[in-house]
């Protein structure tokens, strides 16, 4: 079995292997501000798939595609597609930070070299078995800042990393994410724990504990919702069975069927019972549910949704009680370094 294919990129004749091997004079008639952006993005988040960039950064996929593939030339950046099981068809290409983009992330933060940058070192998370949990956790992030950036009243305003979270928690919780939602007049701030469906549940819930410490410590400030972004909606009914009443505001949505995290698809636990129609027993009367998830058909002047069954709320909608629509205090600010720019809207 073959690891990771690297790109042709990769193997191009006079690119540089090492900061210190770039040529900066030629890279500053070359790099363009969102280019730098990028640079920065890998610099924290460590890997990025084709989609992701284009939600991020650029307005057209096959753009961003365009753009990639000259930044891989020129050793901005680093990148690898791993190999799936035979019928999965293609990975996308995964970008890292290479090291021209490392040399010019030093220049800007006049340092001689980019603090724990080694090619080694970036490219090693093609063979970790934490590959397809951090893809997944940043491409969370990235769905939600692509929405953003097509819709001037929404905004992802604050996206701190895993590493970011344990800098400022981690001797209580280390979340796989943080972020601040904005959309219209509403806004949350949440920590987003992702679960690809490998630990047990009893693991899983085991972390609202140490969310429950942060939010005692944070008294009288309220704690920011956690997030439990789940594989499938097997696995959120059994998680939801399990939970029971979590000691901190929790809510769960699916990633299955293309669901996107800033639609009405958060429920906010200790509801009881599915989401969806058809899974729990129904009251007598109402229509057997439509096989496609829809909402059931109407049968009398009452909500589409039956009133027993849970009601999903966007994102925006989860805010955490006694600080409606404000931020719960966590973050000492808005967001670190030059990250904290706005996301640019689509450009073309």
């Amino acid at each position: 079995m073959t690891g990771p294919r690297v790109g042709r990129g990769a193997r191009a004749a006079g690119r540089p292997r090492t900061p210190a091997t770039a040529d900066l004079a030629d890279l500053a008639g070359r790099l363009t501000p969102r280019d730098r952006q990028l640079c920065r993005l890998l610099a924290e988040h460590r890997v990025l798939t084709t989609d992701q960039v284009a939600a991020l950064l650029f307005g057209s996929p096959i753009t961003a595609r365009h753009r990639l593939s000259i930044l891989a030339r020129l050793g901005v950046v680093e990148r690898f597609r791993p190999l799936l099981a035979y019928g999965d068809g293609s990975a996308p290409w995964h970008y890292v930070l290479g090291p021209a983009g490392a040399a010019v992330l030093a220049a800007e933060q006049a340092t001689p070299e980019r603090p724990g940058w080694r090619r080694d070192r970036a490219l090693a998370i093609a063979h970790s078995q934490r590959l397809g949990h951090l893809v997944g956790v940043n491409g969370f992030f990235a769905a939600l800042a692509g929405h953003a950036r097509h819709h001037p009243d929404a905004a992802l305003a604050v996206w701190l990393s895993e590493r970011q979270c344990a800098a400022r928690w981690g001797h209580v919780v280390r979340p796989d994410g943080y972020g601040r939602w904005q959309h219209a007049a509403q806004a949350v701030e949440f920590f987003l724990e992702y679960d690809n469906g490998t630990e047990p549940l009893t693991r899983v819930l085991a972390k609202l504990h140490g969310y429950a410490e942060l939010a005692a410590a944070l008294h009288p400030a309220a704690l920011a919702p956690v997030l439990l972004w789940l594989p499938g909606p097997g696995r959120e009914t059994a998680l939801r069975a399990a939970m029971g009443r979590p000691p901190v505001l929790v809510a769960t949505a699916t990633a299955r069927g293309g669901t996107h995290p800033a639609a009405p698809v958060w429920l906010p636990a200790p509801q009881g019972g599915p989401r969806r129609p058809g899974v729990a027993a129904r009251p007598p009367g109402w229509p057997p549910p439509p096989r496609c998830g829809c909402p059931p058909p109407r049968v009398a002047p009452a909500a589409p949704w039956p009133p027993w069954a849970p009601r999903s709320r966007p994102l925006a909608a989860l805010v955490a009680p006694g600080r409606p629509g404000g931020p719960d205090g966590v973050l000492a600010r808005p967001w670190p370094g030059r990250l904290g720019h706005p996301w640019p809207r689509a450009p073309a």
